[in-house]
């Protein structure tokens, strides 16, 4: 199952970390529209992404819920028919809610800098560190530590959760 070690931030100076992650950038930019429709699943995550183009994937991952670097283990599988898989899933599983958002991604060496803003929660940071087979998270920790100095990323900004539980748990 593939890893990566991730960390989610609010953006501090939105405009300010992308001029930041345009400089990081060594490999391409990707400039995307997402909806996420998470599913109620008995174990970890699972989300069925749909972008602006109408291709989507499934995706189920499992990460623990921390605001410091952790890893995360994925699996992803493109389609070409998301609504047919979406009321499939939803039939089976029930929606949990939607998460729509505005992506960039910078890729830079072997992390995926996303900057998102998400609708009703505002902007923020997400730096995926993919990991080797054999790699120990430990070295994926340290590029994501880099790269948040690097992006302006202080611990105060790091999120512990992923969008969809800011977006459907009751705020105190």
């Amino acid at each position: 199952m593939p890893r990566n070690v991730e960390i989610k931030a609010h953006a501090r100076d939105f405009d300010n970390q992308v001029r930041l992650a345009e400089k990081l950038e060594d490999r391409g930019i990707e400039h995307l529209v997402q909806e996420d429709t998470f599913f109620n699943a008995p174990t970890g995550r699972l989300k069925l992404r749909v972008f602006g183009d109408g291709s989507g994937e499934l995706i189920q991952y499992e990460r623990v819920d921390s605001a410091d670097p952790a890893e995360s283990r994925y699996l992803r599988c493109p389609t070409d028919d998301p609504a047919t898989l979406k009321e499939a899933l939803t039939n089976a599983l029930g929606i949990r809610g939607v998460v729509r958002k505005k992506r960039t991604v910078y890729l830079s060496g072997k992390t995926r800098i996303h900057m998102d803003q998400v609708d009703g929660l505002g902007s923020f940071i997400e730096l995926e560190v993919v990991l080797d087979p054999d790699e120990d998270p430990a070295d994926g920790v340290r590029v994501a530590d880099e790269l948040m100095s690097k992006l302006g990323i202080e611990a105060a900004d790091l999120v512990k959760t992923a969008y969809i539980d800011a977006l459907t748990t009751p705020q105190r």
